[in-house]
């Protein structure tokens, strides 16, 4: 009897959940309609058949219960029943797996008036390719990728010249045309999701896969890796943004191609330390620090981490915070660049410099730290601290370790990394609070500490 009120209580539970719950489908926003209509199907086929069978075991254990003088008969066959299971099973998986068959004839057959873009996943961040003016994607070899050329882009290919490139998370497509994703993934399986578009489909590498879409709202929107692809995997996160044909138009123009960036000039490291000297007084005339300023040392970054972040300084993307003071103080600093020129040759200059291990201020178990660190820092910055272009994590090793403490306190109380835009600081922020405390932050530093 207990069991059979048991199963009562089960299904009664879970349809009750089921109506009372918090988690329904996102507003749809796109063609695909169709997709909600099969999941719903098979949830209402799956959903009856689960309530039928365990209200019919319910009864039989209620029916069929022990009595004293009655015996069980053994039946070892019944045509008849055998006969009507099978036509009942095979009504319900037609009826669940007919509709999706055709849904996805139609989700595999783009129209002819898409567009195309491509997104480039990589361990953990978005990248996108628009093609130019004549209309094609330029061809891709993994052999081509370099720092300089991280879409991987052949030279060779006139239809590549004109490819507009977005190195950033965010990407726009205009409202109510539709459109052709090319999906390829630079490392390992990723999976390019959408959920208001009721859009998925998985990133292989080696090969191109692909899926397309009408976006119907206006609106700002997550793209989500839905495939497991690492320690980083939860923060891979990026914004899709559908706007109207002007604005989409005004977005597009303004990002650089591939003839615009193989055709920038080099950058002037002699312009960069005439500029320098402002910085000097703080930071050294080696960029070695000074910790008694509150300046870390520079000599040792990458170029393009310093570039970013001299421009993130200009746009409020970092040194805004109210609780940020020595932030606060370089924003006006990084100001005083007045172009893209000026902080390319700044941080040229700084790059080109002697690199020096700044003195040791933090104490803690080096040991400790090197487990914490290979488990949580080096898919990223690398087994020696040294960071990686392809990953955008800056060289560590060696630091100011105590900036580098000051940064890591700044990230888990959302100091730093906290602006919408600054999403490899979004990033930093989930990694910097896997530290559970100071010390552990203070082992990590000292393993970094004794890689100078």
């Amino acid at each position: 009897m207990a069991i059979a009120v048991a199963l009562v209580l089960l299904v009664v539970g879970s349809v009750v959940f089921h109506f009372i719950s918090p988690w329904w489908f996102t507003p749809i926003a796109s063609n695909w309609g169709s997709i909600d209509f099969t999941i719903n199907l098979t949830f209402w086929v799956t959903g009856a058949v689960f309530v039928i069978i365990n209200l019919f075991m319910a009864y039989c254990v209620y029916r069929f219960r022990h009595k004293a003088g009655h015996k069980a008969v053994y039946e070892p066959e019944n045509h008849k029943l055998e006969v009507g299971l099978s036509v009942v099973t095979a009504i319900g998986v037609i009826a669940m797996l007919a509709p999706g068959l055709f849904v996805w004839a139609q989700f595999v057959t783009p129209p002819d008036e898409a567009t195309e873009y491509e997104v480039v996943g990589q361990q953990w961040q978005w990248s996108f390719r628009y093609p130019g003016n004549d209309g094609q994607l330029g061809t891709v070899d993994t052999r081509f990728i370099s720092e300089s050329n991280p879409f991987g882009i052949n030279p060779e290919d006139p239809n590549g010249q004109d490819d507009i490139l977005v190195k950033d998370p965010e990407m726009y497509l205009p409202v109510g045309k539709p459109v052709k994703a090319l999906l390829r993934s630079k490392d390992v399986l990723h999976n390019y999701t959408v959920p208001q578009f009721r859009v998925k489909m998985d990133m292989v590498p080696g090969m191109v896969t692909y899926l397309w879409f009408t976006p119907t709202e206006v609106g700002r929107y997550d793209i989500m890796c839905e495939e497991l692809c690492g320690i980083g995997h939860h923060v891979m996160r990026g914004r899709i943004v559908i706007a109207e044909q002007a604005e989409y138009d005004a977005w597009l123009s303004n990002q650089t191609t591939f003839a615009q960036l193989n055709a920038r000039s080099d950058a002037a490291p002699a312009a960069g330390e005439a500029q320098y000297a402002v910085c000097a007084s703080c930071h050294g005339q080696q960029a070695e620090g000074n910790p008694a300023l509150n300046a870390p040392r520079l000599n040792g970054l990458q170029t393009w981490y310093l570039e970013r972040q001299l421009k993130y300084y200009q746009l409020g993307v970092r040194g805004a915070h109210p609780d940020d003071l020595y932030g606060r103080q370089m924003a006006p600093m990084a100001g005083m660049l007045n172009s893209d020129e000026a902080i390319r040759n700044m941080a040229a200059y700084i790059s080109q410099l002697a690199v020096t291990d700044a003195p040791d201020t933090i104490s803690g178990d080096s040991a400790r730290g090197m487990a914490i660190y290979n488990s949580n820092c080096a898919a990223c910055h690398g087994n020696d601290g040294t960071g990686s272009w392809a990953t955008d994590a800056p060289h560590i090793a060696g630091m100011s370790d105590w900036y580098v403490a000051t940064q890591l306190t700044n990230f888990k109380a959302k100091i730093r990394g906290a602006h919408a835009d600054d999403d490899y600081g979004e990033q930093m922020v989930s990694f910097a609070t896997a530290m559970r405390n100071e010390q552990q932050m203070n082992d990590v530093i000292a393993y970094l500490n004794s890689l100078q």
